[in-house]
C-alpha cells in the first residue's frame, strides 16, 4: 500500500494491563481520544478507529500493522490501574526504521477519571507532534535533491521557522516559496509562509506596508484550500492582528482553537490579540494554557514574553519584570521581551533597570523608536498605548 503525501499514523488500541476486562473501556477510550487528538492535526493522515481497533487483543508486529494499514508511524501503549492508581505508557514507533521515536510513561491519581483521560491525552498528542516534525525533517534531509518535494520543503522550512531568528526566517521564507511553486494549492506552506511574514512584523524585522499584503494572500489562500486547519485560521488572524483589525484577528484565533484546542501557538497569538484589546486577564490566561500545553515549545519564551506584557496591562509590574526575565532566559533575542521589561521596569521607578533593558532592546530591534511602537502596534485602547509609551519614555527612548 502506497503511503499518502502526508506523514500517516496509525495508534493500535492501547492494552489494559489492569487484570479487569471491565477496565477495557478505560484503555479503550485513551486510544479514541488520541486517534481524535492527532486527527485535528490536520498535517497527519491518521488512520481511523475501526481498523486500528482490529488488531485489539491481537499480538502483531509494528511492522505488519504499517504494511496493512499504509502507515509509517503507529503508536502503542498501555494503561494499568491498580486502586486509586493509573499508569499509561504510550510509544511512537517509525515502522520503516523500527526505531522507536519517543516514549513516556504517565503516573496519576483517577480521582477524576475522565479529567485524567484528558489530560493524558493532550500531553501524549502534544508530544507526538514535534516528534513527528523532527523524525519527518531528519528523513527530508537525507533525500537526494531530485527527490525533494513540496513537503519536504515544508519541513525543511519548519526545521528553520522554529529557531526564531532573522536569517532563520528568511531561509524558511525561501524554502516556503520554491513549495508553493511546486503546489500552488499546498494550503499548509501558504499558512505557514503568512505565519513567518508576520513573525517578522511583529519583531520588527520586516516593513509592515509591504509585507502584510503577501501575508494575507497567503493566508487567505491557505484557509480557501482548507478552512478546517487551524494552522490557516491562525495565519489569517496574526494578519488581522498587525492590521488593527482586532475584533476579527479573535475571530479566527477562536476557530482555530475551536478546530484543535490543543494548539499553543494559536493559544500564544490569542493571547497576544487579547492584550491589544485591552482583555489581559484572558490573555494572561491563554499564555498559561499554551506553556502548559506544549512546555517544550521552541516559542516558549514567547509565550512568558506575553505573559509579562498581560501583567504590564494589569499595572503588576513586578510580575511582568519576572516573567520578561523568564522570557529571555529562554531567548536572549527576544524583541517583545526586552520591550516590555524595559516599560515595566520603567513604570515601576526602576529606571536603571529600564535603561539597561532597552539596550538589549536597541541590540535585538536597533530601529526601535517611539514613533515605531506607536505605529506598528494594534492597541484598541489609547491609554494601553499611552500607558506603553510611557514606559519607554521613562527609559528614556525617544
Amino acid at each position: 500500500m502506497s503511503l499518502p503525501d502526508r506523514p500517516a499514523i496509525a495508534v493500535l488500541p492501547f492494552d489494559n494491563m489492569s487484570g479487569d476486562q471491565e477496565q477495557d473501556y478505560f484503555s479503550d477510550g485513551i486510544s479514541e481520544d488520541i486517534i481524535t487528538g492527532l486527527s485535528k492535526l490536520r498535517w497527519f493522515f491518521v488512520i481511523a478507529r475501526n481498523s486500528s481497533f482490529t488488531y485489539k487483543g491481537k499480538a502483531v508486529h509494528i511492522r505488519q500493522v504499517a504494511a496493512e494499514l499504509g502507515v509509517r508511524y503507529v503508536v502503542e501503549g498501555s494503561v494499568r490501574k491498580n486502586g486509586d492508581r493509573v499508569r499509561i505508557t504510550a510509544q511512537l514507533n517509525d515502522a520503516a526504521t523500527g526505531s522507536h521515536v519517543w516514549a513516556e510513561h504517565y503516573d496519576r491519581d483517577l480521582l477524576d477519571v475522565f479529567g485524567v483521560q484528558d489530560e493524558i491525552t493532550d500531553a501524549i498528542v502534544m508530544a507526538i507532534e514535534p516528534q513527528i516534525y523532527a523524525a519527518e525533517n531528519f528523513r527530508s534531509r537525507r533525500k537526494p535533491p531530485n527527490n525533494v518535494d513540496a513537503w519536504d520543503l515544508l519541513m525543511r522550512a519548519l526545521s528553520h521557522h522554529w529557531r526564531i531568528t532573522r536569517e532563520d526566517s528568511i531561509a524558511a521564507r525561501a524554502l516556503l516559496e520554491k513549495a508553493i511553486a511546486i503546489d500552488p494549492d499546498y494550503g499548509q506552506a501558504q499558512a505557514l509562509l503568512a505565519t513567518n511574514y508576520m513573525f517578522g512584523v511583529h519583531l520588527g524585522w520586516v516593513d509592515i506596508a509591504t509585507t502584510v499584503p503577501l501575508a494575507e494572500r497567503a493566508a487567505l489562500a491557505a484557509v480557501t484550500v482548507d478552512n478546517e486547519d487551524a494552522w490557516a485560521h491562525t495565519a489569517l488572524g496574526s494578519v488581522y492582528f498587525s492590521t488593527r483589525r482586532l475584533d476579527d484577528s479573535l475571530a479566527e484565533f477562536e476557530l482555530a482553537l475551536e478546530l484543535n484546542p490543543n494548539f499553543a501557538p494559536a493559544q500564544g497569538y490569542y493571547a497576544l490579540a487579547l492584550c491589544y484589546s485591552g482583555r489581559w486577564q484572558d490573555a494572561y490566561a491563554a499564555t498559561q494554557r499554551a506553556i502548559r500545553q506544549s512546555p517544550r515549545d521552541p516559542t516558549l519564551a514567547i509565550y512568558y514574553g506575553v505573559g509579562a506584557y498581560a501583567q504590564f496591562i494589569g499595572r503588576n509590574y513586578h510580575d511582568a519584570i519576572a516573567l520578561a526575565r523568564e522570557a529571555t532566559r529562554h531567548r536572549g533575542d527576544l524583541t517583545g521581551a526586552y520591550r516590555v521589561m524595559t516599560v515595566a521596569a520603567g513604570m515601576a521607578g526602576q529606571i536603571d533597570d529600564a535603561k539597561a533593558a532597552l539596550r538589549e532592546l536597541r541590540r535585538t530591534q536597533p530601529d526601535i523608536s517611539l514613533a515605531w511602537i506607536a505605529n506598528a502596534l494594534p492597541w484598541k485602547n489609547d491609554a494601553d498605548r499611552e500607558h506603553y509609551l510611557e514606559g519607554f519614555r521613562r527609559a528614556g527612548l525617544e
